[in-house]
């Protein structure tokens, strides 16, 4: 076996390996070349080398959320580790757990004029959950920091940074390790609501109108015994997200198809007495909005670690597992009379109608395409959707189950969408589809230089030649600044990008040609495929905003 020489290094690698540490994504560089040897040389650890540091940090990203478990990041100093920002980011609101390493000039070497050099201590500090500042020297402080920093990334879910300086020279090398390092194991028992619960039953019991919304949320989340009793309840409304992975016949999965008709009247009608949210972030600002003005009397969220007073009404957080918490919290409720889910699912199936008619008279749009896409995802596959329009169109569709849905809602940016599904179809091991804009691809394209990319793997750009998400948005005008500023167009495609990294490359221009390439799209081959939908940009904005215009 090969170890750094460098003490410091052969602690950090120790400490992970011995704390299951087991993949390890690495941007190359000099000052973390000892990381670098360790990590790289030792059979135990599965590394990943991506060039691009954003894109690192994503793939990461991906590959955590998957396997529900730390993924180290390593990178060299400087403004490497500044790009890394925005994952570390997205990994704080979305809670998903990444350990970044950065290597450091020592701290003599700070501010004097070295080269590749900043002030890397504590850079993430706004959005981070332990940042971990070692001392040249290997020593029992340093390991507990390492210690601590892999237990908060493991047990509360998001980011921490370990800074670890080093003194050349870099590549030296040794057989055996020379250090003993301190390894502290921490377990954590399952986190368990232990207040009274007999107030908030009762009021469940008296209620008659309780809405339950569900955010972004992972796979098989609830056994069916609790996912049954919200849908019978006559007194229960579940809404729930594209994200939510979450299907009833009786819940209702298309939030603002839903609302966004609603006279006053309506809303009122619909304001729930009592609100239960579990799950991460919320894509839909309609249900926000509703909630925030029409607010209900009390707002309960479900949650081992946060709860965001998203609608300025929370009134209880219940710290505990929602699947546990419902099971236990229902089995003491009973059913009330009602008529609240009657109301939302009769209105519900006359949206359906109306849907579908709408859908049936459109010309081919970015709307037309989803519809035709999304009905095609393969059985158990995994679908990574891109921020901004495509995550709202997306929303206005069932998507069958079986299928697992993702999107980078913590911070719902644009800047890492396909380096996230790169990770990811590498840590689940299904087929992935990726459903993106042209904006966004072209913004992440360097997450196809990347050596680990599954021959399942499948990209499809929905092209409508510009920011489409802003022509949807208010404020919307037909002059050079908007569309220069605004939603950048332009007039570049996909095609030489997939060729240069070796996918398959197809093209569809209208609803015919789409039907028939997206069959082919779905067939087996051996290699990635990108698929590049080109729709027309005036008209796309015009057939979504009639769409909410004609569901009355």
């Amino acid at each position: 076996m090969i170890y750094p020489k460098i003490p410091l290094a052969q602690s950090i690698i120790e400490i992970c390996h011995c704390k299951l540490i087991n993949h390890i994504v690495i941007s190359p560089g000099s000052r973390n070349a000892p990381l670098t040897i360790g990590f790289a040389n030792n059979p135990d650890f599965t590394c990943y080398s991506i060039a691009d540091e954003r894109c690192a940090a994503f793939f990461a990203l991906g590959l955590a959320q998957q396997l529900q478990t730390p993924v180290a990041l390593v990178c060299t100093s400087g403004s490497a580790l500044l790009n890394y920002y925005p994952a570390v980011a997205e990994a704080f609101y979305s809670q998903i757990p990444l350990i970044v390493i950065s290597a450091d000039r020592p701290h003599d070497k700070i501010d004097i004029g070295d080269g590749q050099t900043i002030r890397q201590e504590n850079v993430y500090a706004n959005h981070i959950l332990y940042s971990a500042n070692l001392h040249e020297e290997a020593s029992e402080q340093n390991d507990a920091l390492i210690n601590e920093a892999i237990a908060v990334a493991r047990f509360q879910k998001g980011p921490t940074h370990i800074n670890a300086p080093f003194e050349e020279p870099l590549y030296e090398t040794v057989t055996e390790p020379t250090v003993n390092v301190q390894v502290h194991y921490t377990t954590m028992n399952p986190v368990t609501f232990n207040g009274d619960i007999t107030p908030y039953v009762k009021k469940w019991n008296t209620a008659k109108k309780k809405l339950v919304l569900v955010g972004v949320n992972s796979p098989d989340a609830l056994d069916n015994a609790v996912i049954e009793n919200l849908a019978n309840d006559p007194s229960v409304v579940v809404m729930t997200e594209t994200t939510s992975n979450l299907h009833h016949p009786a819940f209702l999965n298309s939030i603002d198809t839903i609302i966004t008709p609603f006279t006053a009247e309506d809303f009122e009608a619909y304001r729930p007495e009592i609100l239960i949210t579990f799950g991460g972030m919320v894509v839909s600002k309609r249900v926000k909005a509703f909630l925030r003005k029409y607010q209900p009397q009390e707002h309960w969220h479900i949650d081992t670690l946060r709860a965001y007073n998203t609608f300025g009404v929370l009134t209880q957080h219940f710290k505990e597992d929602p699947n546990t918490f419902l099971a236990g919290f229902l089995a003491k409720t009973e059913l009330t009379d009602s008529g609240y889910r009657a109301m939302a699912l009769k209105l519900n199936a006359f949206r359906r109608v109306k849907h579908n008619e709408y859908l049936a008279k459109i010309p081919f749009t970015d709307f037309k395409a989803f519809e035709i896409i999304l009905p095609a995802l393969p059985k158990n596959s995994q679908l990574q959707i891109g921020n901004s329009s495509a995550i709202r169109y997306a929303q206005l569709f069932d998507i069958k189950p079986g299928i697992d849905v993702f999107c980078n809602r913590g911070t719902s940016g644009i800047d890492g969408i396909t380096s996230t599904a790169a990770g990811a179809a590498v840590g689940s091991n299904k087929e992935t589809v990726v459903i993106t804009g042209d904006v966004s691809f072209l913004y992440d394209s360097n997450a196809l230089w990347n050596n680990y990319i599954p021959k399942d793997f499948k990209i499809i750009v929905i092209n409508n030649g510009g920011g489409g998400i802003f022509r949807i948005l208010p404020g919307h005008a037909e002059t050079p600044v908007f569309n220069t500023y605004f939603e950048t167009a332009h007039n570049l495609t996909a095609e030489h990008i997939a060729k240069m990294y070796g996918f398959v490359y197809q093209t569809a221009h209208n609803e015919s040609e789409l039907k028939k390439e997206i069959a082919a799209f779905f067939e087996k081959t051996e290699g990635p495929k990108l698929l590049e939908i080109f729709t027309p940009m005036l008209e796309n904005d015009r057939v979504l905003l009639q769409y909410f215009k004609e569901l009355t």
